[in-house]
């Protein structure tokens, strides 16, 4: 027979007497897979996640992080901030879908491609750069005896890329209301036929404008930022055959399934940024963002999902 000190005896009594009262503790009477639903989504709840789209993540972040810290901070439902940057369109609509992002800000084309595929919404505007709206400039060289939209038949035009809204949406929103007949291009000196405007994709402002000097294309779309940064040297061999319309500069989505409280708290904290020192100095990390605003009116909002339809049905018919 094996003899216990009673000293022993006494610590392993203890011991036992702990255990028991933990296991009869009603804080544990559940295991951690077995968390109540409602735990789950008060947990889930405590991240705010912003998300863009780049190839370059690591420079979206530097910009996004200061304002999701910002909300997290300042915002009761959470306690901290992310960012997600998506390598194309496509995933970002899927971490929409999923509830994986919270907020994502972007111009009117890629915004309405959000709210139509991912059943985002669209919250508030947002100045970048000192601009609340932007519009696009449809112009060509001179000498190239093009003095109007319609002689540009037969011919090809440079939009900088397919997510673009200045420089895609509303300059083939305006080619398509004008009445003509947009069709998009494989190369800039394709063979176009009379009763077709062509248009090919350059990726970048200055390829259209390159493209436009050297003869490759018959007109060029920019915004009108990008323009006004002509040289004086370039701007006096170009005319400008049209100017879009205005239309906001960028606007703030939310996932469809945010709550309406929280939604209304975000849209509180971003509005009222740019009264506050701090406010300021994140907004001006944020891609120098001068401040949110309100949407002007539905209208302006029912007219940017308009020319997003128009956008849609042109893409269709080029795939047929």
């Amino acid at each position: 027979m094996i003899k216990i000190k009673s000293k022993t005896l006494t610590v392993i009594s203890l011991a036992l007497s702990l255990l028991g009262m933990v296991a009869c503790s009603p804080q544990n009477s559940t295991s951690q897979n077995e968390i109540p639903e409602a735990n789950q989504s008060s947990a889930l709840q405590k991240t705010i996640v912003l998300a863009d789209i780049s190839d370059n993540p690591q420079k979206k972040i530097r910009r996004f992080q200061p304002l999701a810290d910002y909300l997290a901070a300042n915002l009761s439902e959470f306690d901290r901030g992310a960012v997600k940057i998506a390598p194309d369109m496509e995933t970002l609509i899927a971490w929409l879908k999923s509830g994986e992002v919270d907020i994502y800000v972007d111009s009117p084309y890629p915004a309405m491609l959000a709210m139509n595929s991912a059943d985002a919404k669209p919250i508030l505007r947002r100045w970048k750069k000192d601009q609340a709206e932007y519009f696009s400039l449809i112009f060509t060289i001179s000498d190239r005896n093009i003095s109007s939209l319609s002689d540009l038949q037969g011919k090809t035009i440079a939009f900088e890329e397919p997510f673009s809204t200045t420089g895609y949406m509303l300059p083939l929103g305006k080619l398509i209301e004008s009445g003509l007949n947009p069709l998009k291009q494989s190369l800039p000196n394709s063979s176009v036929p009379e009763n077709v405007v062509g248009y090919v994709f350059s990726y970048e402002d200055e390829n259209s404008i390159e493209w436009l000097l050297s003869g490759k294309v018959a007109a060029a779309a920019i915004d009108n930022r990008n323009f006004d940064k002509l040289s004086p040297k370039i701007k006096e061999k170009v005319i400008v055959l049209t100017e879009t319309e205005k239309i906001a500069r960028n606007l703030v989505m939310v996932r469809g399934d945010l709550p309406p409280d929280q939604i209304k708290a975000i849209s509180s904290v971003l509005l009222a940024m740019d009264q506050t020192d701090e406010g300021k100095v994140v907004l001006e990390k944020f891609s120098r963002t001068t401040k949110f605003d309100q949407i002007p009116t539905t209208e302006s909002l029912n007219r940017i999902q308009e020319l997003y339809q128009k956008t849609q049905h042109s893409l269709s018919k080029n795939s047929k």
